[in-house]
């Protein structure tokens, strides 16, 4: 069982400061969460080459565990997964404190209309489907990060 932390009483303006605490450079960082290496991998190289900073996790109890310990700027989320499915994952980080201001982007192949509506109903930003160009990735992440920090 992972445990939550209440999202009550947080604000934009604590989570900046936890940011900071963190050593938060300029550079932002993005999540790549799937159980594909290849995906993840190739992830991580489109972004890095962009100048992101990337960390990445194969499931979605990993995910959890480093969105709590690096606070990532983004979060680029696969839905299926083995274990915990990305559905899982959303709903349980949109209700911690700490996470609730991250924006996550669903990362998936599934583009079927009820896939995109359970995305929504578990309080995902985006929605971004494989397989994609390095220049639409690049597009998304720009586009999600500059929602942000509107």
């Amino acid at each position: 069982m992972i445990e939550t932390e209440p999202a009550e009483n947080y604000s934009i303006a604590t989570y900046q400061s936890d940011k900071e605490r963190r050593n938060w450079s300029l550079v932002n960082k993005i999540l790549v969460v799937d159980d594909e290496p290849t995906i993840r991998e190739l992830a991580q190289i489109i972004l890095q080459d962009e100048g992101y900073s990337v960390i990445t996790a194969e499931n979605g109890v990993d995910a959890i565990q480093k969105v709590r310990d690096e606070i990532p700027d983004l979060v680029l989320l696969d839905i299926v997964m083995p274990g915990m499915n990305g559905f899982e994952v959303c709903r349980i980080l949109k209700t911690e404190a700490k996470a609730k201001f991250i924006p996550i982007v669903m990362f998936t192949v599934l583009g079927r209309d009820t896939d995109m509506k359970f995305a929504k109903e578990s309080g995902c930003d985006g929605y971004f489907l494989k397989p994609f160009s390095p220049e639409d990735l690049i597009a998304e992440v720009k586009n999600r990060l500059r929602k942000t920090e509107q």
